[in-house]
């Protein structure tokens, strides 16, 4: 269980911040800049639960924003030479069964709606144009972790994670958009 008696600790005040191992890196460095964006993600998701009066749904998404404290301190856990992300007591790491978990309600939300004819522009109703607004962050939030993938080994399961959570948003937009019936159609050129 984690305690925090403290919130300052004047550790940062040099530009720096800690990980998991006790190892300090710049808040500029790129896994920093995911974990910041996996946080901003888990607070809009947070903000959007605010609109959703579905029981379930909120249920599936507070075990989502659990998934993400998760997904952030996978990225702040280094990963050492010949590691295989496996978690164990000391170490948390993101899982299969939470990736299948998001494909689950992935398909059983798909199952319910009409194919798509076109894109659709975020919006609708209010709580669907507040998880479309997630969804995008959620797009950015993947964009960043696989920056910082691309500078130091990260766990492949965090990466297909944020990459599900980002279709699981989309197809959850076009449920709370009356299965998809209220969603907003592009109409390519339309205001030439």
């Amino acid at each position: 269980m984690v305690k925090l008696n403290k919130i300052y600790t004047r550790t940062g005040d040099d530009g720096t911040t800690g990980l998991v191992d006790g190892s300090r890196i710049a808040k500029s460095d790129p896994r920093m800049a995911a974990i910041g964006d996996v946080d901003e993600l888990n607070s809009a998701l947070g903000v959007a639960i605010c609109e959703i009066s579905e029981d379930a749904l909120v249920r599936d998404l507070r075990i989502v924003q659990n998934d993400l404290f998760d997904l952030g301190a996978d990225l702040a856990t280094p990963a050492e030479a010949g590691d295989d992300f496996a978690p164990s007591e000391m170490v948390l790491r993101m899982v299969p069964s939470q990736v299948e978990r998001l494909e689950n309600l992935i398909d059983a939300a798909t199952a319910q709606l009409d194919p798509l004819t076109s894109f659709i522009l975020p919006g609708g109703a209010k709580a669907a144009a507040a998880i479309h607004l997630v969804r995008a962050v959620a797009r950015r939030t993947e964009r960043t972790c696989v920056s910082a993938g691309s500078e130091t080994r990260l766990n492949p399961q965090a990466l297909a994670y944020v990459n599900r959570l980002s279709d699981y948003l989309f197809v959850l937009a076009r449920m709370l958009n009356g299965g998809g019936k209220d969603d907003i159609l592009w109409v390519p050129g339309a205001s030439r």
